[in-house]
C-alpha cells in the first residue's frame, strides 16, 4: 500500500467539534484531495521526512552538497525532504517575483545557481519526494526591525495594540491579515508550484499571525465594518481572536485551491504549533484547517525534549483532536537538535518517541533537522537505518 494512501478516506472521515462554530467562514473544498499515485513507494510505513535548512547547515551551499546528502537521507531509510526555500526575507531559487517587488532575485549565498533545481534533480535520481518548506511565512526578519522586506513596503507592517512593529521571539512580522500581504506569500508558494517538479508545497509554523497583532489602521477598520464593534485592546478576547483566526483560515484555503488549480496532484503539507496553543498564540486554527479539507498533510510541531511532554501532545490529539482515521494524515515534527541551546536528542529518546508514535497509529514523522543526523558520526542516522527505517 503507498505510504499515502490512506490519506484521503482519513480526511474525508474526519468530524471536527469546530465545524459549526466555523460554517460562518465559507471556506471548505468540496472534496478531498486524491492523493497522486506518484507517492507510492516500497516503503511500508508512511513519510519518514526531514526538513533541510538554509541556516546552521552547509547542505544548500553546493550541488555536491546537495547530492551527497541525497544518498545519505535515502540510504538511512527517508523518503521525504523539506528543504527550507524562504527564509530571512530571500528564496533560495530564482523568484520573478522577488526581483519584480524587491529587487532580489535569491538570496546572496547562492548567486548563479538554483539550489532548488538542484534539490529536485538529486532527490528524483534518490528516490526521494521533495516539498519545499516556505519557513519564514508572513515573517520578514528575525530582529532586523522588518528587514528589507518592511524597508522597501512600510504598509505591510504588522502592527501590536501599542503600534509598533510586531515582534515575537525576535521575529518580526508582516501583516498576515493583508490582502496584499497574502497575495505576496501565496504568489511565491504558487510560483514554485508552477515551475519546478515537486510534490507539493509546505507552510511552517509561521503561515500564522501573533496574537498580539492585528491593530493597524487597516485591519481595525475592517473589523469595525465588519463586526460593528470596535477591536478589543484585549488580544485573546474570543470573537477578535477568531475573527483573525478565520481570516488566516481563509488564506490557507485560497492557497489549497490554487495549488490543486496548478496540479491536483500537488499536497499541501502544514506544519502548524501544537492545537490549540497555536491557535491562542498565533491564530493558527489548523483544526479547522483538515476539518474543512484545506490540507493533506499535517506535521504539529511536536518538538518537545523529554518522552513524556512528547507523549502528553499525541495522547492530548489522539483523544480530542482527532479522529482515529484523521490521524493517518499527520506525521509530527520532531525536534533532533537546536543549535541555539546545543540540545541534541539521544538515540535512546528517539527510538522511544517513534515507538509510541507507531504504537497510536502514526505511520510517519518529519525531523527538525538534517545536521542532528550528522552529528556524533551519524549516531541518529545509523539508528535509524538499523531499526526502525531499515527496509
Amino acid at each position: 500500500m503507498g505510504f499515502f494512501t490512506p490519506f484521503q478516506s482519513a480526511i474525508r472521515n474526519f468530524a471536527s467539534s469546530l465545524q459549526q462554530r466555523l460554517a460562518t467562514t465559507g471556506f471548505s473544498a468540496p472534496n478531498p484531495a486524491t492523493l497522486p499515485s506518484s507517492f507510492a513507494t516500497n516503503n511500508p510505513g508512511g513519510i519518514r521526512g526531514v526538513w533541510i535548512t538554509s541556516t546552521d547547515s552547509k547542505v544548500l551551499t553546493s550541488k555536491e552538497r546537495i547530492a551527497e546528502a541525497m544518498d545519505f537521507l535515502a540510504d538511512t531509510g527517508f523518503n521525504t525532504v523539506f528543504p527550507i526555500i524562504w527564509s530571512q526575507g530571500y528564496t533560495a531559487y530564482p523568484s520573478q517575483i522577488m526581483r519584480e517587488k524587491f529587487g532580489v532575485e535569491i538570496d546572496s549565498r547562492y548567486q548563479g545557481r538554483d539550489p532548488l533545481a538542484e534539490i529536485c534533480v538529486e532527490a528524483k535520481r534518490a528516490g526521494l519526494k521533495v516539498i519545499p518548506c516556505f519557513e519564514y511565512g508572513f515573517v520578514s526578519s528575525y530582529n532586523r526591525k522588518g528587514g528589507h522586506l518592511l524597508a522597501k513596503k512600510p504598509e505591510w507592517t504588522a502592527r501590536d495594540v501599542s503600534g509598533n512593529l510586531l515582534k515575537k521571539n525576535n521575529f518580526d512580522w508582516m501583516n498576515s491579515l493583508d490582502p496584499e500581504v497574502q497575495d505576496f506569500v501565496l504568489g511565491l508558494m504558487l510560483e514554485v508550484a508552477k515551475n519546478y517538479p515537486v510534490d507539493g508545497v509546505q507552510g511552517d509554523d509561521r503561515i500564522a499571525f501573533p496574537v498580539e497583532g492585528g491593530y493597524d489602521e487597516k485591519t481595525v477598520k475592517r473589523y469595525l465594518e465588519e463586526c460593528g464593534k470596535a477591536a478589543p485592546s484585549d488580544c485573546k478576547e474570543q470573537h477578535w481572536l477568531q475573527w483573525r483566526a478565520n481570516i488566516i483560515t481563509e488564506f490557507v484555503a485560497r492557497l489549497y485551491r490554487e495549488v490543486k488549480a496548478i496540479n491536483p496532484d500537488l499536497l499541501l503539507s502544514m506544519s502548524p504549533s501544537p492545537y490549540d496553543w497555536g491557535l491562542v498564540e498565533y491564530l493558527q486554527d489548523s483544526k479547522a484547517w483538515v476539518d474543512k479539507n484545506l490540507v493533506d498533510l499535517l506535521h504539529p510541531q511536536f518538538y518537545r525534549r523529554d518522552f513524556n511532554a512528547y507523549k502528553q501532545l499525541v495522547d492530548k490529539m489522539m483523544s480530542g483532536q482527532l479522529s482515529g482515521q484523521q490521524v493517518k494524515c499527520v506525521s509530527p515534527g520532531i525536534l533532533l537538535t537546536n543549535r541555539g541551546s546545543k540540545y541534541s536528542i539521544t538515540p535512546e529518546l528517539l527510538l522511544q518517541v517513534i515507538a509510541y508514535n507507531r504504537s497510536c497509529g502514526i505511520q510517519g514523522e518529519v525531523m527538525f533537522f538534517y545536521e542532528g543526523l550528522r552529528d556524533n558520526d551519524n549516531a541518529l542516522a545509523k539508528v535509524l537505518k538499523k531499526g526502525p527505517y531499515a527496509r
